[in-house]
């Protein structure tokens, strides 16, 4: 089943397209694509620049958290090349699985590379959903409930999934089994103790917090951009919650290159509003080719040679590390 799941995400997301195209047309797809202005081209770029060096610090910050140093300049090459790979390839992470592999080899600990490169996107992944949430209970707590209300499965059912949950973790922290699942229980001790240091502690954590909320304030100005640049004149405090929304759409592992959820949440969240699904629809058109737009440096950076890691800065170098 897991060599099919990537194209199950594909098939999925184009689903979602198609149905939208069905519903509401392909004229809004096709406005979206000519609302395109060179004003928005320039924020995109500009927006683009931004949270990728937040991003890349907040990759620093995790690195530093556990005894590494990552220079800011080869991090937010990484970044760029990354976020390209990702928009452009249907799984949509192998942008993040080539940065947290380069990353390992050049520290000569793969595992390691692999485990600072996943939790700095847990955790900015964790601000997107805490802070969307927070503000959608907040703002539109009725239009959360009605975009989560049919993936909530009903009471029994829940609580058997959480009880079945709960047997198989205490069985993989019980049962003797072969070298497979005392492979997963190493990997586990190691996330969990690279977490705490990487992540939870007292001199990292706050600096995490604040480069995450400050890269979630610029995909949401992005978006802003985008409902511009598609004509909506809503003001900024009915256009907030329903772009949020659609933040936390992206999450789901159900698209092509970030496309999908994004369009079918907008749109409905658009229609809930008042605002009109189609403009929904356009709006979420124009950011997905202003944040494609804002990724482009890292075609440029995929065009040049990886450094190996003797041609690494001194600065990018294991502390501690037997």
């Amino acid at each position: 089943m897991r060599q099919f799941w990537p194209l199950l995400r594909m098939l999925a997301g184009v689903a979602i397209l198609a149905a939208l195209a069905m519903r509401l047309g392909t004229d809004a797809v096709v406005a979206g694509f000519r609302a395109i202005t060179i004003e928005a081209v320039l924020a995109a770029l500009g927006l683009g620049l931004l949270t990728t060096v937040v991003s890349a610090a907040r990759w620093c910050l995790v690195a530093r958290g556990l005894g590494l140093r990552l220079p800011l300049a080869v991090a937010v090459t990484d970044c760029y090349r990354a976020l390209f790979l990702n928009s452009v390839l249907p799984a949509g992470v192998l942008g993040d699985v080539h940065r947290a592999v380069g990353y390992g080899r050049q520290i000569g600990d793969v595992g390691r590379g692999v485990r600072v490169v996943a939790l700095e996107r847990v955790t900015g992944q964790a601000a997107v959903v805490l802070v969307g949430v927070g503000v959608l209970l907040a703002a539109q707590p009725k239009l959360l409930t009605a975009a989560a209300g049919g993936l909530v499965p009903e009471r029994p059912l829940a609580v058997a999934l959480l009880l079945a949950l709960a047997v198989a973790l205490v069985a993989l922290g019980t049962v003797d089994a072969g070298p497979r699942t005392r492979r997963i229980r190493r990997a586990l001790r190691a996330g969990l103790a690279d977490a705490r240091a990487g992540v939870f502690s007292r001199g990292i954590w706050p600096g995490l917090v604040a480069l995450s909320v400050a890269a979630l304030a610029g995909y949401l100005a992005l978006f802003v951009v985008a409902a511009r640049a598609a004509g909506s004149v809503a003001t900024l405090g009915q256009l907030l919650p329903l772009l949020v929304l659609g933040l936390l759409a992206m999450a789901l592992p159900l698209n092509v290159g970030g496309w999908g959820p994004r369009e079918g949440v907008t749109a409905v969240a658009f229609g809930t509003a008042g605002l009109g699904a189609t403009q929904g629809l356009t709006t979420a058109v124009v950011y997905g080719v202003l944040s494609l737009i804002a990724c482009l440096p890292g075609a440029v950076v995929l065009l040049l040679p990886r450094p190996t890691p003797a041609e690494l800065p001194p600065a990018l170098v294991v502390e501690g590390s037997s």
